[in-house]
């Protein structure tokens, strides 16, 4: 597989259950292959003009290049944040089964697997 075909997509909210519904709602829309949950985590942030200390819930994607603007898309219209952290982090390595994997289940007509 060459460089740069897959990336790791980063996202945070303020709650577990909205953290499950834009991780299953990207995974069902086919635009990443999984997102891992952990949380929760402290984030320390400046926003209008103060420094903040919140309590958020972090989401990894695993997708393809080609899906990124699609999954982009997805996060910024179904998140609440005004402005919601979207990362992305190209993947330089990976085994070939498993980056066979994400591209298969982030396309429309990839398989049903459910193992990661």
């Amino acid at each position: 597989m060459s460089e740069y075909q897959y990336l790791t997509v980063l996202t945070t909210t303020d709650s577990a259950e909205k953290a499950q519904a834009l991780a299953a709602g990207a995974v069902e829309a086919r635009v990443a292959a999984c997102a891992q949950i952990d949380g929760p985590i402290t984030s320390v942030y400046r926003w209008e003009g103060a420094v903040r200390t919140d309590q958020e819930w972090r989401m990894l994607y695993k997708t393809t290049t080609d899906r990124y603007p699609a999954l982009e898309a997805h996060i910024q219209n179904v998140h609440d944040y005004a402005t919601p952290e979207i990362i992305a982090t190209p993947i330089t390595r990976g085994s070939d089964a498993y980056l066979s994997w994400v591209r298969a289940e982030t396309t429309r007509a990839g398989s049903d697997r459910s193992s990661v």
